[in-house]
């Protein structure tokens, strides 16, 4: 079962903060590393198709009209 954005953006935190410990061997270290890179992308891959479906959905006058995708709240 794929983990939705949220439960990967949660998962990837936490890889950094036992990365940020120091307490793993290089080897784990390594590994945790390449998990975090692979989250990390599929989260942008996630955001990049949430923000075209957003400039799929602004319609105006029955034209597409492109704006920016505004994240700050």
């Amino acid at each position: 079962m794929k983990k939705n954005f949220e439960e990967q953006m949660e998962q990837l935190e936490k890889i950094v903060e036992e990365l940020e410990k120091g307490e793993l061997s290089l080897q784990d270290s390594v590994t945790k590393f390449e998990e975090g890179i692979k989250i990390s992308k599929d989260c942008n891959k996630t955001l990049e198709e949430a923000e075209k479906k957003i400039t799929i959905l602004v319609n105006q006058d029955g034209q597409m009209k492109e704006e920016n995708f505004d994240t700050e709240e």
